[in-house]
């Protein structure tokens, strides 16, 4: 009971994100919006031939905004693009190497596009201690979910009055499970 109490949060926003993710096409009309946060020149230098991971680190740090991001560039163009990871307000930021312009951009909320950042946060692909206590926190609700089908299968066996009927929705759950999985 305690251990289902304090993984509750973590159940509850799986649910919803779930049901964001297969009525996506409600939020259709609503696309991504990107409102831009500030524009300035960067002076920070770089080492030739340096990798974008480091050029993207390095640009975070300078801005204070140190976290889980990913780099795409540079552009054909010599742009690199910055995405900083962030559950509530994840940002864009473009830095053109030529010109030394930084532009910051965050996401407008959805909640839609809020739930699907919780249902794919990763953590342990990320540097920091933060992405790895939600990346273990997880690991933790996947490991009780396990024990609950497993002590719900250890007391259906044990109570011999529900024995059939517990087969029976077994049969129903497994067959619609490998109905899907053949067919879709």
């Amino acid at each position: 009971m305690y251990l289902a109490l304090s993984l509750a949060p973590w159940m509850l926003m799986y649910a919803l994100s779930t049901m964001a993710m297969n009525h996506r096409s409600s939020f259709a009309a609503n696309p991504i919006v990107w409102e831009k946060e500030s524009e300035q020149i960067y002076g920070g230098t770089f080492p030739p031939g340096a990798a974008s991971r480091v050029v993207a680190e390095q640009i975070l740090i300078d801005l204070g905004m140190e976290g889980a991001f990913n780099v795409a560039g540079p552009s054909p163009d010599g742009r690199l693009t910055i995405m900083r990871q962030d559950l509530v307000t994840p940002r864009r930021i473009v830095f053109s190497a030529a010109s030394g312009q930084l532009v910051v951009e965050r996401q407008a909320f959805r909640t839609n596009v809020f739930l699907e950042r919780f249902h794919r946060r990763r953590g342990y692909q990320q540097p920091y201690a933060l992405d790895d206590i939600w990346a273990f926190t997880v690991d933790l609700v996947i490991l009780a979910m396990v024990f609950w089908v497993a002590s719900g299968l250890w007391m259906w066996w044990e109570m011999r009055v529900t024995r059939a009927w517990g087969a029976l929705f077994a049969i129903v759950g497994a067959g619609l499970f490998a109905f899907f999985l053949l067919t879709i």
